[in-house]
């Protein structure tokens, strides 16, 4: 009888295949499945290395490739003959003739100001209306979140012709009257002309995250505080901000990357490419290109050196996102 049921098992388990008894077996052995689990993780952390750093190691092949090779497209590897982007010779001198030719450093500088002081200023608003938000009832207060994040999804150009003809300091006119309101001051290539687009775009995002992070500080906490003498504000910004550090920490660096990386507003209120009128780093990049020729081992180079500070900031954001959920956690 028990050479019976042996049978019929193993012919059930032949029935299965060879897939389905593997994942069985996987399944049921704590060692194996640990095994795969770690390959997995190998697996997709490769995938995503190679991925993400590949345009990187494209960028430093041009820079280091002088640009009259880069024009002959040849990228087969010596002997195998594999085509395969490599450096064709080394040429160094890119990253110093990117500052020789122009001055990149102050379009690096215009870039970093503008996406500082927008920072600034969206976190400064929107960690109000977080609070708002967040941690306030009131009438109106789901469609009024709603109107906020609407303005994120226009695209830009549908803000640009009304906010160029203010910035260069037309009068505003009331349509059909003919009645003159008011005279703005020009603010075409300056810093206003962008900063403050920037903070309109960026700030439902922002809002968004912070009144997420907000809304999950408890009460007692804000109460404990009130009871000492503290106002609202002196709640917000010492007690629920600190513990929300992760929340402010993400999106300050998602601010200033966006508009570190941003071109469109700027192309346009800089009326012309140069340092002076506030051009950005992109502008730099572009400028490398002109109606004849193209020096892509320059431009290459000069984008190496526009994402450094980008790169600096990611990786003291992530250390301090990371102390933030640990203190936070602590505190809770």
């Amino acid at each position: 009888m028990a050479t019976t049921t042996d049978q019929s098992s193993d012919s059930s388990d032949s029935d299965k295949g060879v897939l389905a008894q593997w994942t069985q077996g996987v399944i049921g052995d704590d060692e194996k499945r640990s095994r795969l689990y770690r390959a997995l993780f190998y697996v997709a952390c490769g995938f995503f290395l190679v991925t993400t750093l590949f345009p990187f190691y494209w960028l430093l092949v041009l820079a280091l490739t002088p640009n009259s090779q880069i024009l002959t497209g040849d990228w087969s590897l010596p002997v195998i003959g594999l085509e395969f982007p490599h450096p064709q010779g080394f040429n160094p001198q890119a990253f110093v003739e990117v500052f020789q030719q122009i001055p990149f450093h102050l379009y690096v500088f215009n870039s970093f100001v503008l996406a500082t002081i927008t920072t600034i200023i969206v976190l400064l608003v929107a960690s109000l209306a977080g609070y708002v938000f967040g941690r306030l009832e009131f009438p109106g207060k789901g469609p009024l979140m709603l109107a906020v994040l609407m303005v994120s999804y226009f695209p830009p150009a549908a803000f640009l012709i009304p906010l160029f003809d203010a910035f260069l300091g037309n009068a505003v006119v009331i349509p059909f009257l003919g009645i003159e309101l008011f005279q703005p001051p020009r603010l075409v290539n300056t810093p206003g002309s962008m900063i403050l687009p920037f903070s309109a775009l960026f700030m439902p995002l922002a809002i968004f995250i912070l009144t997420t992070f907000y809304a999950q500080i408890p009460d007692g906490l804000e109460d404990a505080a009130r009871v000492e003498g503290t106002t609202r504000l002196g709640a917000l910004f010492r007690v629920i901000m600190p513990l929300s550090a992760p929340g402010v920490a993400t999106a300050a660096v998602l601010t200033f990357i966006a508009v570190y990386n941003e071109y469109f507003f700027s192309s346009i209120m800089a009326l012309e490419n140069v340092p002076e009128n506030w051009s950005p780093l992109v502008g730099g990049i572009l400028s490398y290109q002109d109606q004849y020729t193209t020096d892509f081992n320059l431009m290459a180079a000069a984008s190496i050196v526009g994402v450094i500070p980008i790169l600096i900031l990611v990786v003291v954001a992530q250390e301090r996102i990371v102390s933030g959920l640990t203190a936070g956690g602590l505190k809770e």
